[in-house]
């Protein structure tokens, strides 16, 4: 068992020896943010590792701000906003080192009644039902996610009264790959590093990015569920030492008009024995990653709205900006949407497209659906992209969260894999997004129209 992690006999006797007295109890909400409740580790131990807990069931139906909105079948006014049951997955069970005397636990997403039934778009059971997809195929998924954030000298209250704007950023210019620059905020990245890695997570890297203050913390890669919930146990968590540091740190796909935040994640294929079926002779790829490449650009324009879910998100895809515009494919080309590295058994696909914001679950749920399609149905791969990209004539990553919500709803293949109530529930939260942002009046208005119109 990897340093962090808990047993339930380990668990007990931390309790009986007074070392630990609370245990998070968390599902994945929608954002991608962590949601539960502070359990007695005693109580944890006597009633919810027996008989779960239960939570509302509006933490599936709910916006960033928390509001109750509409327009959502498994959660409203009309349903009376009952429970959801949040069932401990105990192989999750690890020690939040950051936090004194405390474990956490992730939970799968049930109803009510009838019982042991998931609650579908819960983003934890929309992986889980991709990765039974790809086990009816003898495969399994590996993953890793490369979250960059940015560090701010403000403490998160301070960074609220001034409106997140005119921040300090904890470096003040490029410092990508820069060893000074890492060492200028050493004190908070080794906290991290550190913090996670006795979380039971294996760290590998920290290094500087482009932006002023921007950062990026790398993880092993591990099956994808497990990489999905420690994406998940990462984010709350570094931002929570920052905290405790006295600085701020944000995830946004787009902080300003400098580099935005990428998440770029990274996919292979084993067979049931461990086996990788991506490597093909020599450097080449498998006929079978081939179909699983050409299922993602077939998929990618009707699928992007699950690898960029906000407003935001879109601000990031600018050309020459190391975020993708065009879909196409090449061998370590970060000019595409889709990048394929490593050579033998370390080949894999990296797919460039998702920010800072996005839900992992559902990014690498998308993925599996869309490689899926490309195996199932044999689908040829078009030739490598040479060059360029972004000044290429390729087919490009929708513009706007509304385009990307619009072909999310009417894509055939998501329904069919997802199913009706997984595509309509996400595709009512973009429009429940794309509401208020129109309801909303910016600074960019009130800069360009107070005086002058």
């Amino acid at each position: 068992m990897r340093t962090g992690m808990l047993g339930l006999t380990e668990l007990r006797e931390r309790v009986d020896a007074g070392t630990l007295d609370t245990v998070l109890v968390a599902m994945t909400d929608m954002q991608g943010r962590l949601q539960g409740k502070r359990c007695a580790a005693r109580y944890f131990l006597d009633e919810v590792i027996g008989h779960a807990t239960e939570a509302c069931d509006y933490l599936l139906a709910v916006d960033v701000e928390m509001n109750t909105v509409d327009g959502y079948a498994v959660s409203s006014w009309e349903t009376g906003y009952g429970d959801i049951v949040l069932r401990p997955d105990l192989s999750t069970l690890r020690l939040v080192p950051w936090l004194p005397g405390t474990a956490l636990v992730l939970c799968d997403v049930e109803q009510v009644q009838p019982k042991n039934v998931p609650v579908a778009p819960s983003p934890r059971q929309v992986l889980r039902a991709q990765l039974a997809r790809l086990a009816e195929h003898g495969l399994r998924a590996f993953v890793g996610t490369e979250l960059e954030f940015l560090v701010f000298d403000e403490n998160f209250e301070a960074a609220w009264n001034a409106g997140y704007r005119g921040l300090t950023p904890a470096n003040q210019y490029n410092v990508d790959y820069s060893m000074l620059g890492t060492s200028r905020i050493e004190p908070l990245l080794r906290r991290i590093r550190n913090e996670m890695g006795a979380a039971g997570m294996y760290v590998e890297s920290a290094k500087g990015e482009c932006a002023p203050g921007q950062h990026e913390i790398t993880f092993r890669y591990d099956e994808a569920l497990v990489s999905c919930d420690n994406h998940s146990i990462y984010k709350t968590g570094a931002k929570e030492i920052a905290a405790q540091e006295g600085r701020s740190l944000s995830f946004m796909a787009k902080y300003n008009e400098r580099e935005g935040n990428s998440c770029h994640i990274h996919i292979s294929l084993r067979g049931e024995s461990g086996e990788s079926v991506f490597a093909g002779d020599g450097d080449e790829p498998s006929a079978l990653m081939r179909h699983f490449v050409a299922g993602q650009l077939d998929c990618l324009r009707e699928f992007t709205y699950l690898f960029a879910p906000n407003i935001n998100s879109y601000k990031r895809f600018v050309p020459g900006s190391f975020a993708p515009t065009a879909l196409a494919w090449g061998r370590d080309n970060r000019t595409c949407a889709l990048r394929l590295v490593g050579t033998g058994p370390s080949l894999r696909m990296e797919n460039r497209v998702p920010g800072g914001d996005v839900n992992p679950y559902l990014a690498v749920a998308a993925s599996i659906a869309a490689g899926l399609h490309g195996i199932e149905r044999r689908l040829p791969l078009e030739p490598e992209f040479h060059g360029n990209a972004y000044r290429s004539q390729r087919p490009r990553v929708p513009r706007t969260l509304a385009e990307a919500a619009q072909l999310f709803g009417d894509s055939k293949v998501a329904r069919s894999a997802f199913g009706d109530d997984v595509v309509d529930h996400y595709r009512n939260a973009a429009q429940v997004e794309l509401d208020a942002f129109d309801a909303a009046v910016t600074d960019w208005e009130r800069i360009r129209g107070f005086e002058r119109l």
